[in-house]
């Protein structure tokens, strides 16, 4: 199976795709049905609020995702009543439009899934203020939303209860996708052809949503009843296959070396294309496994890589010492093999599930997931301009305040309403963020109005437009969450195919609409450059004190391995999970800041190297601490440790800088070198474990001179 196969049965197996049929389903089929009956206005409301609770059904445990559905159930049917009798006076409607538009974005206080109810809220809000209703109509109008919300959310848990498993299946062949994604990206480095500050920015990128796919499936694994508490045979072994393919990511990821050295000495025997080759191979195996447990077709069967790892053995060994020693080549050799066992290993499990309670033993589910508690301190803590997400609801309250008093103004169109409704899914708390919005919307909505005005034009057959605004409506509900460019450009042929159904000018629809989004856009650009910007680079010391902080655990569990003492599996587990996760939240945070308005950004270069010493650092401690851990627990000498030490001293120092404090630290570590003759080593293999314990040193020690140079 290729590549482009392999992606589009990922799409039709994947959680995007069943929840946008679901989605589509759910909002078209009341609308459907009571149009049979005369009733399309009726109809329609109750598709309104299906669609809002929609917006809040994201992934995730069972009862988050109920507690979410009900809460956008009832904030619904609210907004539907206050705007409703608001709409009857232009001052009180600019009020609410004011006040709800602040305190909706307020939620994004408690999380993603509160801040996708406060939004299907102001979606509520916008559809509805342009809707002529008396008294009478205000309280039908609000009933029949109401009674779309409970729809949808009858439906969506009723899909819940027949396929329990579906959602944490879908979710972790995903994160699997991801992490052969990453692995893929790993063989660039081996090819003398590419930039490696490119291959390492791309490496970064791909780490951080590999982050952010993990912390899904565990929020789906770790936070459900039916894999904690209640647990099944297929609950234990999608625990355990999680288990182990964050073990497989930790093995991917230490896979680190001098790539500059071994392209200089090795990029002319061709032996680097070969490793490329077979970590493409290991990379393409691992997403096959991640599609067999995303999709209810078998696996195939695995692919046996012994010839290919035993060809790598060959070629290697006839390099001999041509080009010097070739210890590094069977140390990549070694890391290989250990995968290729691992990765058979799990596709045997997979095949022959062994879900023993001693295999899951000790796994503290709770500590591996956040808590957030819905509690308004929380949100009285954060009424103050130091809160981001303050700024942001003020940012979003003024501006959609400024579109609704310039649709009032120009009175150019029939449904200004696009105006606010573009503001609110532009605007985001991040510039970046808005900025990339505004462009996809922009671009998206053009293309998509060619599309729909194209299929209008030379298409007359109604029976063709309303099957093609089926497929659009799927797009539009499957990309909302993965790719906000293409689900604009389904939605807008969409909205233009169901204008013409009601017999609105579609021409005139999509002028309009293109003219909205326009000025929407230019509305939220402006809000997010002028009103209480907060800068990433404003914003960039606490990730930078958070990574540096998980690398000190990090490295003190190393240190504690090397001195021959016991370590606690579960602690070692969280160090781990935290320097993955504060690595992802530094790339992330680059990459906002280096998107930002140039004369706004500082010091760029340098949290570039910061980030990239970081990944290389964690690599190393991570290459270290995985092959002591099968060995023999042994007492090193103080020749062993003392960069270790060292290195721990650097990060730890460069930690005080960036929090501004001082203290003493341990005598023992403040020599600045370590000698060789500190170190005697007598096998190649002993010489490469000081070689690999003194980089770390060094690297520590690039930190703490970044760090520093950060301060100045």
């Amino acid at each position: 199976m290729n590549r482009r196969t392999r992606q589009v049965n990922y799409f039709l197996s994947g959680q995007y795709f069943s929840n946008g049929l679901r989605t589509t389903l759910s909002i078209l089929l009341p609308s459907l049905l009571l149009a049979q009956v005369g009733q399309l206005s009726v109809g329609m409301a109750m598709s309104m609020g299906a669609l809002s609770v929609s917006l809040s059904d994201a992934p995730g445990p069972i009862q988050h995702r109920r507690n979410g559905m009900v809460a956008t159930v009832l904030s619904g049917f609210t907004v539907a009543l206050v705007t409703g009798f608001a709409r009857m006076n232009d001052y009180t409607l600019g009020l609410e439009i004011l006040l709800f538009g602040f305190l909706f974005s307020m939620l994004a206080v408690y999380g993603n899934r509160a801040t996708s109810v406060g939004t299907a809220a102001l979606l509520i809000m916008i559809l509805t203020l342009d809707r002529p209703l008396d008294a009478v109509g205000v309280l039908r109008e609000g009933g029949l939303i109401l009674a779309g919300g409970i729809w949808y959310t009858t439906i969506s848990l009723l899909a819940l209860q027949l396929q329990p498993y579906r959602s944490s299946q879908q979710a972790l062949g995903l994160c699997i996708h991801e992490i052969a994604k990453f692995m893929a990206l790993k063989a660039d480095f081996y090819n003398t052809e590419t930039d490696l500050d490119t291959d390492y920015r791309r490496l970064v990128a791909q780490q951080v949503t590999v982050s952010e796919k993990q912390d899904e499936v565990r929020d789906l694994l770790f936070k459900n009843r039916q894999f904690v508490a209640e647990s099944t045979n297929t609950s234990r072994l999608l625990v355990l296959t999680f288990v182990d393919i964050v073990d497989l990511y930790e093995q991917i990821l230490s896979m680190y070396y001098d790539y500059a050295a071994i392209r200089e000495r090795f990029g002319q025997t061709g032996v680097l294309n070969t490793i490329a080759r077979l970590i493409r191979l290991l990379s393409t195996e691992l997403d096959h496994m991640g599609l067999a447990v995303q999709s209810i077709v078998p696996s195939r069967k695995p692919i046996d890589f012994t010839h290919a790892l035993n060809k790598l053995k060959r070629e290697i060994d006839e390099l001999g010492d041509r080009e010097g020693s070739t210890l590094v080549l069977k140390k990549i050799l070694v890391s290989l093999r250990n995968i290729s066992q691992r990765l058979a290993t799990m596709q045997a499990h997979l095949a022959t599930p062994d879900t023993s309670p001693t295999s899951l033993d000790g796994l503290e589910y709770g500590r591996f997931v956040s808590h957030q508690e819905i509690d308004l301190k929380s949100l009285l803590d954060n009424l103050s301009l130091d809160s981001s997400v303050f700024r942001h609801s003020v940012r979003v309250a003024l501006a959609m305040l400024v579109g609704f008093v310039v649709t009032k103004t120009l009175d150019y169109g029939h449904h200004s309403y696009w105006v606010l409704l573009t503001i609110s899914v532009i605007l985001k708390p991040a510039f970046s963020l808005t900025k990339q919005r505004n462009i996809e919307r922009i671009i998206g909505t053009f293309a998509g109005g060619l599309i729909g005005l194209a299929i209008l034009m030379f298409i007359p057959n109604k029976t063709v437009h309303f099957v093609l605004m089926v497929l659009f409506m799927i797009g539009t509900y499957s990309a909302q969450r993965v790719n906000y460019i293409v689900m604009v450009i389904c939605l807008t042929p969409f909205i233009l195919i169901l204008f013409n159904f009601l017999g609105i000018s579609y021409f005139g629809a999509a002028e309009e609409r293109l003219l909205d989004t326009i000025l929407g856009g230019v509305i939220a650009f402006v809000a997010s450059y002028l009103i209480f910007p907060r800068w990433e680079s404003e914003q960039l010391s606490k990730p930078l004190r958070d990574i540096l902080s998980a690398n000190v655990r990090y490295v003190q569990f190393l240190l504690t391995i090397l001195s021959g003492k016991p370590i606690n599996v579960v602690e070692y587990k969280l160090a781990r999970k935290d320097v993955y996760v504060t690595s992802a939240n530094l790339a992330a945070a680059f990459e906002r800041m280096v998107s930002e308005p140039k004369h706004t950004q500082r010091n760029e270069r340098l949290i570039y190297k910061f980030v990239v010493l970081n990944h290389i650092l964690s690599s190393n401690v991570a290459t270290i601490i995985s092959s002591l851990l099968t060995n023999e627990p042994k007492t090193h000498t103080s020749s062993i440790t003392r960069p270790v030490k060292r290195a721990l001293f650097a990060l730890t120092d460069s930690l005080r800088r960036l929090d501004n404090t001082s203290a003493a630290l341990p005598s023992e570590t403040l020599s600045p070198s370590l000698s060789t003759a500190d170190a005697p080593a007598t096998t190649p293999d002993d010489r490469l474990f000081i070689e690999q314990l003194n980089f770390i040193q060094q690297v520590s020690s690039d930190i703490s001179k970044l760090v520093e140079r950060l301060n100045g």
